[in-house]
């Protein structure tokens, strides 16, 4: 795992004031602080990369829709592929709650 050389009490801070957000307007406020725009805007590129990838979308579809670079789109298809399946599992959790 390429987390574990980030591995600490510092990260785990961050994770663990994270699990603390209760709703969806905490976490406009906690990211708000925490990020810059461009860092948002970044994240929630490669998690939408990630959905359009798992749902069978061409890299230009995907580059189309998100503005992101063949680049990116190459860096979270292989994290898909040979990464932790974080992608896979948050992307599941995620339209499981919406269909309930």
């Amino acid at each position: 795992m390429q987390i574990d050389k980030l591995r600490g009490e510092m990260l785990d801070q961050l994770f663990d004031a994270i699990l603390t957000l209760e709703n969806r307007e905490e976490c406009y406020r906690f990211f708000d602080d925490l990020c810059t725009m461009g860092e948002i805007q970044s994240l929630m590129q490669r998690l939408e990369v990630a959905r359009m990838l798992k749902a069978g979308h061409t890299y230009h579809q995907i580059e189309e829709n998100t503005g992101a670079s063949t680049a990116t789109i190459s860096r979270v298809k292989r994290c898909i592929n040979y990464g932790n399946d974080g992608y896979q599992m948050t992307l599941e959790r995620l339209y499981e709650e919406k269909s309930e």
